[in-house]
């Protein structure tokens, strides 16, 4: 087979596999978006800062308790650098390159680590997961999952967004207490 036919054919398998994978993330896209159909935006006024920025890498947001199913409707598929803050009523991550993210306190049902998510495995933990309803309509929760840069401020992401899900709202307020008949 002469040179060029070789490399017209390996050419045209690039070009058929780019087409391929475009497509299927197009159509992942279709797929999340049903299950996502909104993100909450971030407030003007989200509250005081609990903490101060925390350098990190956005990794993904998948189903929860599916590690490998990404979800990349709405920018949530795009791994980019990140900085992330807690504030009194919620987490924002400020991402490069891709739609900013705001998980409300009132959505945040977990915070804990894990080693590795699509898109990423680090081992020993190493990845801080929100487990958020982003949409209270579908009720599909989502793990988004979050590499900070410096192993020191892992401990004051987690504690200041567990303190979140910990918090009691207006709605959890104990009901008030029966009075006994005698």
């Amino acid at each position: 087979m002469p040179v060029w036919l070789s490399v017209t054919l390996l050419a045209a398998l690039a070009v058929l596999g780019l087409w391929g994978m475009r497509r299927g993330w197009r159509s992942r896209a279709r797929r999340t978006a049903a299950l996502v159909p909104s993100l909450p935006v971030l407030p003007d006024a989200p509250g005081a800062p609990v903490t101060d920025a925390i350098e990190a890498v956005y990794v993904s947001s998948t189903r929860a308790g599916d590690w490998l199913d990404r979800v990349v409707a709405h920018d949530l598929g795009v791994r980019s650098p990140a900085r992330v803050r807690v504030h009194a009523d919620g987490v924002a991550v400020t991402r490069t390159g891709a739609r900013d993210l705001w998980v409300p306190a009132a959505a945040l049902t977990a915070v804990g680590t894990t080693s590795g998510q699509a898109g990423k495995f680090v081992g020993r933990d190493g990845l801080v997961v929100l487990t958020w309803v982003p949409d209270p309509t579908t009720g599909t929760a989502l793990d988004t999952a979050l590499h900070v840069r410096h192993d020191a401020e892992r401990g004051t992401l987690l504690d200041a967004a567990r303190a979140l899900v910990a918090a009691p709202t207006d709605t959890d307020a104990a009901p008030p207490a029966r009075e006994e008949q005698a």
